[in-house]
């Protein structure tokens, strides 16, 4: 099946109503004295969140925003893919195929797809637009996996072949790639699969982060040295969910099915893991409540939330693969040395050092990532 069919979000009434009792509904846990965030999310801090989600958040106002963008279906590989494609309306616009994080979903582009596919209207200059797509990752939202689930694994080579198809669908003979978190892992693998057809490949970070290899260290200053120790140092601990989904990802979905609170935890969680500024200091709120809001919603409404684990399992979890076939730039790549370390095995024709309050990059600073993607692809087609 080739054809591509429109898309538009459409949620029943009788699941908001469902949505909004399960909250009111909610068993709270007794809070751990004195713990803040250090033993998990705070109990306060989630009642607080949860009950403007149930009486304060407007989902009908996010699915009417989310509805202003062209939403399409097709079938690839035997998986339903849900995309959005906004096109640019000047003329000379590069493609790009924009990988959304986990756990995320095509929300976390709202604040970027008006200035870079129209940025005339935004005050920017319009020789540098792009005309987006930006699918659902099989697993994730509105591109849910078949019932019973293909027995192969939709790893992130997996991923990469199927958005060379539906660029090829969409009539896309050259174009970039863009990618955050597990986005910046598939972007990669993109431009390695289909070096003849992308022109560059830029993801936000994670790339040149030492892994073990003695190697890596080899060559490096004093000061490289330090900066390396200083950034380990900084997002060292965490809370050690990457093990427990890497053998027990079935187990976490059962309470993300059947509890919206159980799952909003998690996810603000993950939003927050790494919160705050590289001076130590945090904004209450680093990304929209909102913004987050509708994630979550997006994710319960479809039922994916136990899916969008499944990468974890299958291997997908890793730093972005090296390759040096198709020109490369980070936006938020972090110190030099970490660029000496990825340009060993990496094409790094830009490396940025810009920083974030969220590892949920677009969402959180979008205009920083508006403004790398159009140096870096306008650099690239001069």
């Amino acid at each position: 099946m080739t054809d591509i069919e429109q898309f538009r979000i459409d949620i029943p009434q009788s699941d908001l109503d469902d949505l909004t009792d399960r909250l009111a509904r909610t068993r709270w846990p007794s809070a751990l004295p004195g713990a803040e965030w250090s033993r998990g999310v705070p109990v306060a801090y989630l009642k607080d969140l949860a009950e403007y989600w149930r009486d304060g958040y407007d989902w009908r106002a996010w699915e009417k925003q989310l509805n202003e963008f062209p939403q399409y279906v097709t079938e690839i590989d035997g998986q339903r893919v849900h995309f959005l494609h906004v096109r640019s309306p000047e003329p000379d616009a590069i493609p790009l195929i924009m990988t959304h994080s986990w756990p995320n979903s095509i929300a976390e582009f709202l604040n970027v797809l008006g200035p870079l596919t129209d940025p005339r209207a935004h005050g920017l200059d319009p020789s540098r637009a792009f005309h987006v797509v930006a699918p659902s990752l099989p697993g994730f939202g509105f591109s849910p996996f078949p019932e019973p689930a293909d027995e192969r694994p939709w790893d992130v080579a997996r991923v990469a072949r199927t958005w060379a198809e539906l660029m090829s669908r969409l009539g896309y003979e050259r174009y970039g790639a863009h990618g955050n978190d597990a986005g910046a892992l598939v972007t990669p693998c993109l431009a390695a699969h289909a070096a003849e057809h992308v022109i560059g490949s830029h993801i936000t970070s994670g790339l040149g982060v030492p892994m073990g290899d003695p190697a890596d260290f080899e060559g490096l200053t004093e000061q490289d040295q330090a900066d390396l120790a200083g950034l380990m140092e900084r997002f060292a601990g965490g809370s050690g969910y990457a093990p427990y989904l890497t053998n027990r990802p079935q187990t976490l979905s059962f309470g993300f099915l059947d509890s919206p609170v159980a799952q909003l935890a998690y996810l603000v969680e993950r939003f927050k893991e790494f919160d705050g500024w590289p001076d130590g200091t945090a904004p209450a709120e680093p990304i929209d409540r909102d913004l987050l809001l509708t994630n979550a919603t997006l994710y319960w409404l479809t039922g994916t939330g136990g899916t969008s684990l499944w990468p974890y399992y299958e291997g997908q979890a890793a730093m972005p693969m090296d390759q040096t076939v198709v020109p490369t730039g980070v936006s938020h790549g972090g110190p030099s040395a970490l660029r000496t370390i990825a340009s060993r095995k990496n094409d790094v024709v830009r490396w940025a050092d810009h920083d974030s309050p969220s590892h949920m990059v677009a969402m959180a600073v979008p205009d920083d990532v508006v403004a790398e993607l159009r140096e870096f692809f306008g650099n690239l087609r001069k």
